[in-house]
This record gives C-alpha cells, sequence and structure tokens, in this order.
C-alpha cells in the first residue's frame, strides 16, 4: 500500500487543487463555532414561526390549532419551548433532541401516509427540520450559545476552587 504525498512546490493542476484547499479549510475551520450559532439561531426563529402559528395563529392564522387539539396544539407548544431554548442555545442538545423527534413524529404520521417522497407529500419542511435539529443534539449550540458560557463558567469555577 502506498501512501500519496503531495509536493506544494509542484505546479502541478492536482497539487495546486490540494494546496488550494488545504488553505481554503484551515481558512474557514476557526470559524466553524460561529457559524454553527447563526445556523442555530436562524432555525429556531423559523422554527418559533411555526409555533406562533399553531397556537396564536401568527403569522398563519388558518394554521391556529384550538387548545387542546391533538397533534397540533401540543406540536405548537413543542416547538414554542425547544425553540425559546434552541435559540437562547440552553439546553441545546436536549431540547434539539425533543425538536428533531416532533419533526420526525409530524413527518411520519402527517406527510408519510401521502407519498414516500418528501417533496410530494409537502414533508420536505418536517425532515429539515428533523435532520437540522438532529445535527445540533451532536454539535451543541456552537459559540454563541448560552450553554457554551456554561461550561466556560463551570470550567472557571472548578479551577479557582483547586
Amino acid at each position: 500500500m502506498s501512501v500519496l504525498t503531495y509536493d506544494y512546490a509542484d505546479q502541478s493542476p492536482d497539487s495546486t487543487v490540494v494546496a488550494m484547499l488545504t488553505n481554503l479549510d484551515a481558512r474557514l475551520s476557526p470559524h466553524a463555532p460561529a457559524v454553527l450559532s447563526i445556523f442555530r439561531v436562524v432555525f429556531a426563529l423559523l422554527f418559533l414561526c411555526h409555533a406562533t402559528s399553531h397556537l396564536f395563529g401568527w403569522p398563519m392564522a388558518e394554521q391556529q390549532a384550538p387548545v387542546g387539539l391533538w397533534p397540533y396544539w401540543y406540536a405548537g407548544v413543542i416547538e414554542l419551548v425547544t425553540g425559546v431554548l434552541i435559540g437562547l442555545g440552553l439546553f441545546t442538545r436536549i431540547a434539539a433532541f425533543f425538536a428533531s423527534g416532533t419533526m420526525a413524529f409530524a413527518y411520519f404520521t402527517q406527510h408519510l401516509p401521502t407519498s414516500v417522497i418528501p417533496l410530494v407529500d409537502g414533508g420536505e419542511p418536517a425532515v429539515l427540520y428533523c435532520f437540522a435539529f438532529f445535527l445540533l443534539i451532536f454539535t451543541g449550540g456552537g459559540a454563541w450559545a448560552i450553554d457554551a458560557r456554561r461550561r466556560t463558567g463551570a470550567v472557571s469555577a472548578t479551577r479557582t476552587r483547586s
């Protein structure tokens, strides 16, 4: 088995592409935690629009569910609570777990019976929300999350006690 090595002094097209990609990766990687926080906040705000539509009829009055109507009103409550928590970056992973599960439930009960293809059955947003929140379960809220502040506060508190 041979190991591929790259000579960056080589001016062949392949080595130029590898050098450019390596440079791009090195330039973008430090910004990943901040961009993850922006991703988290944008998805949370969009999710909150669904919550407020289900619960308060804003911004889409036709989506408002009567109090206690299964599953729409309860989904609205879950969307409101998890949307606020995810937006703030507070208990992000557990909130994302519940939000992802809610969207999976929505897809399997409301959209899948119509068609297997999300684009056809109108379930594409549910699938996108499900997997966006699934990602946040594993990545956390990013650099600008309250969770990140709580972690650094806990670390500094244990260091000062010693």
